[in-house]
């Protein structure tokens, strides 16, 4: 993403047009220090929110989970499938424990609900842009809850070495949706640094993403 050039890029899915239309105007006079976003595109269901990503590749996806036909779970799968890395925030009204796992579980790189101030949805846009990820605290709750009472996530392979103490360190803040920039300037390291540390925290945890190894540390008791 060239945020000097070109703001940040945004396709918007929900099925409710009111919503799409109230969220599309807040964002686009939301300017953030400078940061300009757009709304390239609308999607009401699932297929569309997929073919809508496929054609204009946007910087970030504003997804509701339930929605008429195709929902936003198979959306996310469908996109990870079908190799498109582009962030997913899940934007939604229900915050049901098993849901935030599943949507998680199939990509989503932030999970808010809609209840959420204008400045914390522009500060989560913002973070997935950048590469981080974002999860609203009272979710990040729900989370533990769901992990500790027996809804695991997916890819269950255990911890193959310990992590060591700045490992963890950057895990927490990977948790807080901290992009590798904002851990370097704030543990005081290179950029380069913190993509080495993040990559072993990936290999340690046998997961794949930032995202997963936030749900690895948190079943194994690293964090929260």
């Amino acid at each position: 993403m060239n945020e000097a050039a070109d703001g940040v890029r945004l396709v918007l899915v929900d099925d409710q047009t009111l919503v799409r239309r109230g969220i599309r105007s807040l964002l686009e006079i939301a300017g953030d220090d400078g940061v300009r976003f757009e709304v390239v595109a609308e999607a009401d269901d699932g297929e569309t929110a997929v073919a809508a990503v496929a054609e204009h590749l946007p910087d970030v996806v504003l997804l509701d989970l339930r929605m008429p036909g195709r929902d936003g779970v198979w959306a996310l799968e469908t996109l990870r499938a079908r190799g498109f890395e582009t962030p997913v925030l899940v934007l939604t009204t229900f915050d049901d424990d098993e849901l935030v796992l599943r949507a998680l579980r199939a990509g989503a790189d932030g999970y808010l609900l809609k209840d959420v101030t204008l400045e914390k949805l522009v500060r989560a846009v913002r973070a997935l842009a950048e590469g981080g990820t974002f999860v609203q605290p009272a979710v990040t709750e729900r989370l533990l809850r769901a992990v500790r009472s027996g809804l695991r996530p997916d890819d269950a392979r255990p911890v193959i070495d310990s992590l060591t103490e700045r490992e963890v360190e950057v895990l927490r803040l990977l948790a807080q949706g901290w992009s590798n920039r904002q851990i370097a300037d704030a543990l005081y390291l290179a950029e380069g640094t913190v993509k080495n540390h993040v990559s072993a925290v990936l290999l340690k945890l046998g997961v794949r993403d930032r995202t997963r190894a936030v749900l690895r540390a948190l079943q194994e008791g690293l964090i929260g």
